[in-house]
């Protein structure tokens, strides 16, 4: 952080308001009497859940929306009044940055570059250096649509870079990307501003991305909740964190039954173990002898259950930035979910069966030997790099696929043979939620339940239980388009339970939802296990993979490793003094099985 830096942009009671709904009736205050500073030479992260105004204060900033009211001035101009200067200064990468999927890498960069007014010999300088970093410089006439999630991002931000910007907008940049992709798109922005001293905002719904910025400014329903280094607002949990072992329950029923407890305002898994952060924190002496006895004095206690044995932690990011919504809104119940049919899980039930599974496009092979099963009730996670097979994976699962070779049975019933039947039992959350933007909640709803062959009394009931269960009904005659991202996903998850389906696929459901909304869906995933329903995702957050029974990490598609989430974690490497997380093992399984490929192909 530099305490010397100039501000280049400052923001001083800014508001911003749109209409919305059928009949623009509807005002939502996106911002709220925002005041923020961006100072010089420093990586700024905005933060939030979903709605909290992060994208309407980007795009104010870029100069392509005009406040309501409140002053704001973006390296010297005001955008209402000044905003050519500003988007000739300013390099913009929204969430859906506009790649041309039908031109070469490099023609995409040329189209940005001649719309930017970049000369040829600014090109030739500009140009080898964007391809070394972004580490495109082999795949220049590969077009676009061909490249993976994580190349996309790189190419976006090298169109963005195509002219050297005094200011980096980016919304979101790695929504939908997988670790290892993500890891390079940070270096390249961390090279950007702390060995070039670019300035750059970026918002993002990861947290330890946060946590490695100067500094944060924290939105929530339009309003900035706090600015600072990381360090302060990770300071806000201290003495309030604590890690167990659950006893007698699996990791997922005890962070459930603790999300449960007043005095426990976030839970999560943590490699087979649960972390939790309590409402107030624990005197040092109390601290000191809970440690000594293993447990927290103000943990509930089940008749049925011992207490969690607990060890106080040292906070992190995400610790702190629960706390600082706690302390400004009122702690919402977590909503589980119950089924009107829940199915009765026979012990060691085999429903999902996969053996040898091959799918060829041409002469290319997406699934190469892939072999798992899935038993009643499990949750189970697909992990792999953007590009790995997940997907085709999926999709073969869901009978939309007919695999090129191998076994694969649903509930006994083979998909490749009688996948209409199959697909009775089944239900699928796209990557991209398939809702159908012009319709209304309910309109989306009426749709999905025609499709799913529900009619008359039963069609109206399955349609007032999702509206009632994932708290739909007060949104149910507005667009689904102009829904946050939070709740298309609980429209989309309750569309896909309509006709209460045995198996349930989500293909990164997660992408791009915050916190507050992610802790919801995994509550809704625990209670549809809990009621026997098995649920196969995949999902680019790999501490949603602690939510897993077992998981198994594709690339290249194959599986490279599969297990319970304990296993998995232990295959990853760590700094000294710290132990491996899920994410560290997905990294480390995946780079040694690139490597060891590479070398075969240089012996050969």
């Amino acid at each position: 952080m530099r305490p010397d830096a100039q501000p280049v942009v400052v923001g001083r009671e800014v508001r911003k308001s749109f209409r919305v709904g059928a009949e623009k009736k509807e005002l939502i205050r996106a911002l709220d009497g925002v005041s923020i500073e961006i100072r010089q030479g420093e990586l700024t992260a905005l933060v939030g859940p979903d709605g909290a105004g992060k994208t309407t204060l980007i795009r104010l900033i870029a100069g392509l929306l005009i406040a309501d009211s409140g002053e704001l001035r973006v390296l010297g101009f005001d955008p209402a009044a000044d905003a050519q200067p500003i988007q000739e200064r300013v390099g913009y990468m929204p969430q859906k940055f506009g790649l041309y999927e039908d031109l070469t890498v490099q023609e995409n960069l040329d189209l940005y570059a001649d719309l930017h007014g970049v000369t040829a010999e600014e090109r030739r300088e500009r140009y080898p250096q964007l391809m070394q970093m972004t580490d495109l410089g082999a795949f220049t006439q590969r077009l676009a649509g061909r490249l993976s999630g994580g190349m996309k991002q790189k190419l976006g931000l090298a169109c963005t870079l195509v002219r050297s910007p005094e200011l980096l907008l980016l919304d979101e940049p790695t929504v939908g990307v997988d670790p290892l992709s993500r890891r390079e798109l940070w270096e390249i922005v961390h090279r950007l501003v702390y060995e070039q001293g670019l300035t750059a905002l970026v918002s993002t719904a990861y947290l330890d991305e946060a946590e490695r910025s100067s500094r944060v400014i924290v939105l929530h329903q339009g309003k900035v909740l706090v600015r600072g280094a990381p360090a302060e607002i990770t300071q806000l949990a201290a003495g309030r964190t604590f890690l167990a072992d659950p006893l007698g329950e699996s990791a997922r029923k005890m962070q459930a039954r603790l999300l449960d407890d007043p005095d426990v305002i976030d839970a999560v898994p943590d490699g087979g173990r649960v972390r939790w952060v309590l409402s107030q924190p624990v005197a040092a002496q109390e601290r000191k002898e809970a440690a000594s006895r293993n447990v927290p004095d103000s943990l509930p206690e089940p008749d049925s259950l011992p207490k969690p044995r607990g060890s106080p932690i040292e906070p992190r990011f995400e610790d702190g930035f629960m706390v600082l919504l706690r302390q400004t809104t009122a702690q919402e119940v977590m909503p589980a979910i119950t089924l009107e049919r829940p199915l009765s899980a026979q012990s060691g039930e085999v429903v999902v069966e996969v053996r040898d599974l091959v799918k060829r496009f041409g002469t290319f092979t997406a699934v190469n030997g892939v072999r798992f099963e899935v038993r009643r009730g499990e949750i189970f996670g697909l992990l792999g790099p953007n590009g790995a097979g997940k997907t085709t994976t999926f999709r073969m699962l869901c009978g939309l696929l007919t695999p090129t070779s191998g076994v694969l049975k649903i509930v006994g019933v083979d998909v490749r043979h009688s996948g209409a039947a199959a697909r009775q039992r089944l239900g699928y959350v796209a990557q991209k939620f398939s809702l159908y933007g012009a319709l209304t909640v309910s309109e989306n709803l009426e749709f999905f339940a025609g499709a799913y062959g529900l009619q008359g009394r039963r069609r109206r009931e399955r349609i007032e239980w999702a509206l009632q269960q994932f708290d739909l009904g007060r949104y149910a005659q507005l667009a689904s388009s102009e829904l946050a991202g939070g709740y298309k996903q609980r429209l989309a998850m309750s569309a896909a339970l309509l006709h209460e389906p045995e198996i349930l696929f989500l293909d990164e459901p997660t992408s791009g939802a915050d916190p507050l909304a992610r802790r919801a869906f995994w509550r809704r995933i625990t209670a549809l296990s809990d009621q026997g329903v098995t649920v196969i995702v995949t999902t680019h957050f790999m501490q949603e993979a602690e939510y897993c029974d077992h998981i198994a990490i594709m690339d290249g598609g194959r599986v490279l490793a599969q297990g319970a989430p304990g296993e998995i974690r232990r295959l990853g490497r760590a700094a000294a003094g710290r132990e491996p997380t899920m994410e560290d093992a997905f990294i480390t399984v995946v780079e040694a099985a690139r490597a060891k490929e590479s070398a075969e192909e240089r012996a050969a």
